[in-house]
């Protein structure tokens, strides 16, 4: 590198326990401390990266992060030396557009609007990138990047004193403004940022037994909470920090598919419903692999890197800026791949058996706060399956009672070595009259919440009489899949049990309802098969009417709980017990 290796002798390692030494990451192939491969990878990402940010730096569309985003992309092609873009004067009119931008777009007050207005813990997320992008450039120390510095160096001094007084709105928010205000420290010293860095550590990590944060979230591990305390720990010396991202990383272990992906079932955040991959967790289970010399972890990164997808590139930006992350990984060692695994603090068990796999879940916060609203688990379904390619994403029960919606069990219970037990209770009630010392001439009563509604009827001082549904799954592992025993009791109403398979695959034996996904199986068994890889289903239950009520929650306001996928349906009416069976075949 010119001038001085990134960083070496400039941003520190922990002080203890810490990573190797950083060696350049320029130095020669024949250097066994470093990872080409991986390098090679990096740059590979990037270089690929940089014309697609060079055809859209201009659109008006792009938040203060994206924009951020896109400057770092340019600027770790423009100062690695391996990259076919270093020191590509090209670069440099875009990267001063870019900069030149987010110095427009920021308030007086040094915060951005990024969907929340004046918003510190959002323009911490483009901080870190830009203090980032300041350090490579001031480590590359060329001339024609002056300017660019400038004016970073701006945006960067206008935004520490927000960062540094303002609030935030999630457990991830406290780190991730902790972090950027380490990096603006770190550029630009000043006390304010340190104490206020130290506030919001005094309150605690928020990691709960099982070494999953609060939130429960893989998008606010992976993206933010994990990255996080790294920059913390690495540039505050904080090494104290380091064992919450191990255990993290740990746990993360057992919530990995075969595929990829990241089982997030459990999460109190947006991506409960939605498909989460492992590519952003490479360089932590690289930085952990090097420090704790652990060679599962190991594994894991060099799994992402063989498959090669995701925005791998974005890393690069770490790893010229902390030159140790490109060492040599220890000696890999097996990842579990045949467990069943318990996860008491949030009700969850995860299975798995080489390529098959199994997520039992009855952690939602439903029952304690029977509300929909982000920050909490109410995803209903309550198991999944998978058999190589074949993916049962969710297994869903609605019963038609009073419209209080799907099946949500009220915890987990371990039942035998190889069985767990979903259990509910829910209670409707019918008001009788108020007692005569609540009752008012004026019939203006307080307007309170039913359960499932509101109305000027001042419920809590009624009494009730209750229509009553308890529902049990108890879900077994059999030889080649798993046996779950439903039974629905106490009152007769009709239900539907909901099978949604991944896009993609065919099913047989099931009738179709209509064009929008929607099928039955009436009897007999049936099959969703991708490849050679196939799950069997069944037995079906008879042709009565499916019906699948989200509850008055969701319905008041035409919401839905659809899952996105191809639907199967399993009906009845209770009280009923039937056993779905599902097996793994080939």
């Amino acid at each position: 590198m010119q001038r001085r290796t990134f960083l070496a002798g400039s941003l520190g390692t922990l002080a203890a326990g810490s990573l190797p030494a950083g060696s350049a990451v320029a130095a020669a192939d024949a250097d066994a401390g470093v990872d080409a491969e991986f390098l090679n990878l990096l740059t590979k990402f990037n270089e690929a990266q940089i014309p697609l940010v060079l055809d859209s730096y201009r659109s008006t569309t792009d938040s203060p992060r994206g924009t951020a985003r896109k400057a770092r992309r340019l600027v770790s092609g423009y100062v690695w030396e391996r990259s076919a873009r270093h020191h590509d004067s090209s670069l440099l009119a875009p990267l001063a557009f870019l900069v030149d931008r987010l110095a427009t777009l920021q308030h007086d007050d040094g915060t951005y609007d990024i969907g929340n207005l004046h918003s510190p813990p959002d323009s911490a997320f483009a901080l870190q990138d830009l203090c980032m992008i300041q350090e490579l450039l001031q480590a590359d120390d060329t001339t024609a990047t002056e300017p660019v510095r400038v004016g970073l160096e701006r945006i960067i001094r206008k935004a520490g004193p927000a960062l540094a007084t303002g609030g935030v709105h999630t457990p991830n928010h406290r780190w991730e403004i902790s972090a950027a205000l380490a990096r603006i420290n770190h550029l630009y010293p000043d006390r304010r940022y340190a104490a206020r860095i130290d506030d919001w550590l005094d309150e605690g990590i928020d990691a709960t037994p099982d070494g999953i944060y609060s939130e429960r979230s893989s998008t606010y591990a992976s993206e933010v909470t994990n990255p996080s305390l790294l920059t913390i720990a690495w540039l505050r010396r904080k090494p104290e920090l380091l064992p919450f991202i191990s255990r993290n990383l740990a746990a993360t272990l057992y919530l990995l598919e075969p595929n990829g992906e990241v089982d997030a079932v459990a999460s109190r955040r947006q991506d409960q419903t939605r498909i989460r991959e492992l590519w952003w967790y490479l360089t932590q289970f690289r930085e952990l692999a090097l420090h704790d010399r652990d060679g599962r972890f190991a594994t894991i990164a060099k799994d992402i890197e063989r498959r090669g997808t995701g925005e791998l590139g974005d890393f690069l930006a770490e790893v010229l800026e902390r030159p140790g992350l490109a060492a040599k990984l220890p000696a890999a060692a097996p990842v579990p791949t045949d467990f069943v695994q318990e996860f008491p603090a949030h009700a969850l068990a995860r299975l798995r058996r080489g390529a098959r796999t199994a997520t039992i879940f009855g952690g939602t916060d439903f029952h304690d706060i029977p509300v929909i609203a982000s920050g909490l688990s109410t995803n209903p379904t309550f198991f999944r399956f998978r058999s190589g390619a074949a993916i049962l994403d969710s297994v869903r029960l609605s019963p038609q009672f009073f419209s209080t919606g799907h099946f949500r069990s009220d915890g987990l219970r371990r039942t035998g070595p190889r069985s767990f037990r979903l259990g509910d209770e829910v209670k409707v009630p019918y008001h009788l009259p108020l007692p005569k010392r609540y009752r008012r001439s004026d019939g203006l009563y307080a307007l309170t919440d039913e359960g499932r509604f509101y109305a000027m009827m001042d419920f809590p001082h009624r009494p009730k009489q209750y229509r009553t549904l308890t529902t049990s799954v108890t879900v077994t592992e059999v030889s080649n899949g798993f046996d779950l025993a439903i039974e629905l009791a106490d009152s007769e109403v009709p239900f539907a049990i909901e099978l949604c398979f991944r896009n993609g695959g065919t099913l047989r034996g099931v009738q179709q309802l209509d064009a929008a996904g929607n099928y039955q199986l009436v009897e007999g068994t049936g099959s969703y098969t991708v490849g050679t890889d196939r799950i069997e289903f069944g037995p079906g239950n008879g042709p009565a009417r499916v019906t699948m009520d989200p509850g008055e929650r969701y319905t008041h306001l035409n919401g839905s709980l659809t899952p996105d996928g191809q639907r199967v349906y399993i009906t009845g009416r209770s009280p009923a017990r039937l056993t779905l069976s599902l097996r793994a075949a080939s």
